[in-house]
Parts: structure tokens; C-alpha cells; sequence
């Protein structure tokens, strides 16, 4: 891999001129392209006519990798021993291990609030036995998304507790994998792991 360094020049397809131009390498505050964000002092290629950066060299992406982990939310819960059974047990019929959990429980909180997966009726669940018990095990999810669809979910469930959410998506997963084994989530939760383990 060639290092780079300020100053150093190339030349590189750049969108905004929708042709080549030279390049130069310069430590500039880069915005993300979702405009989630942005990337401060870090090494890019900019174009020389229209000054947009156009190149990323690969000695930049562990500052780019370090800023994104850091908008990766942390979201954590107590929650009933039992849930946590049903989550590695979901896994597992899945070909999973217990590493497997969080992706599992991102993909419903994902679906369930972009309208993928129903969320008509489930906080019935909190009125099932499962729902009940002493909070002795943590969920610990992180995502980048993941709080934002939290929210999103509680608004439209209309629940107010974020631990009463994660129980009613655990009890969903267990209604879906293991008591109905619905085959579209399945199949998708199969080809996430296929892809990510």
C-alpha cells in the first residue's frame, strides 16, 4: 500500500466535473454522504477545479471507521432471564450462535419500524406470562439507526418504556421463529448471517 501525504497529487474521476481531474491530497473536515456526519482533519483527495473531495486513500479509513463507531448509539436494557433464552434459542434455530442476537434483534426493531414486519397489535405482548419476571439479564444493542427507529417504534406502538419495547420485539421473535416459524423472516435472518458470521 503507497502512504500517502499532504500535497502529493493524482488524478481521479471527480462526479461533480463528471470527468478526470488532478488531484490533489489535502487534510480537510469531510462530511459523510448521508450527511450523518463528519470526518475531521482527515487526509482526502480534492479536486483541483471544483475543490470537492473525490478520493478517500485507504490509510484514511480507520479515522473515517473510528468517527462512525463513534455515532454507533448504545442502547441497553434489563430484561427477564427467559428473554434472553428465547433470543439464543431463535439464534440457534437459525444455524447461529449467541454472537448472533443483536443482529437478530436490530433486524426486528429495523423492520417492525420501517413497516417491513406488522407492528399492528404487538404490545399485546406485554400482556402474555412471558412478558413477566425479575430483570436479571442485559440487552446491550449498538447501532447507527438503532436509536432513531426506537423512537420511531415506541411512537407507533405507543409505548413509553424502552425495556417494554425490547420485551414486545424479543416476544415477537419468539412468536415469528420459534412458535410459527414464519418463513419470510427466516429466510431473511438467514441471509443476514450468511452474509455477516
Amino acid at each position: 500500500m503507497k502512504i500517502l501525504k499532504v500535497g502529493d497529487t493524482t488524478k481521479a474521476a471527480c462526479n461533480s466535473c463528471k470527468s478526470f481531474q488532478d488531484v490533489t491530497f489535502q487534510l480537510r473536515d469531510t462530511p459523510f454522504n448521508d450527511g450523518s456526519g463528519i470526518v475531521k482533519n482527515v487526509l482526502v483527495g480534492v479536486c483541483n477545479a471544483c475543490d470537492s473531495v473525490v478520493v478517500l486513500p485507504h490509510q484514511s479509513t480507520p479515522v473515517v471507521k473510528k468517527q462512525l463507531e463513534k455515532q454507533r448509539k448504545s442502547l441497553e436494557s434489563r430484561v427477564p432471564a427467559h428473554m434472553i433464552d428465547i433470543l439464543n434459542l431463535a439464534s440457534d434455530k437459525l444455524g447461529g450462535g449467541t454472537e448472533f442476537v443483536s443482529n437478530i434483534m436490530k433486524y426486528y426493531i429495523h423492520a417492525l419500524s420501517n413497516n417491513k414486519i406488522s407492528s399492528n397489535n404487538i404490545s399485546r405482548f406485554l400482556k402474555s406470562d412471558l412478558a413477566t419476571g425479575v430483570a436479571q439479564k442485559r440487552i446491550s444493542l449498538k447501532g447507527r439507526y438503532l436509536e432513531e427507529e426506537v423512537i420511531l417504534l415506541k411512537e407507533m406502538i405507543e409505548v413509553e418504556s424502552t425495556t417494554d419495547l425490547l420485551k414486545i420485539v424479543v416476544l415477537k421473535i419468539n412468536d415469528d421463529l420459534l412458535v410459527n416459524e414464519r418463513q419470510k423472516p427466516i429466510g431473511q435472518l438467514k441471509n443476514i448471517m450468511a452474509a455477516t458470521v
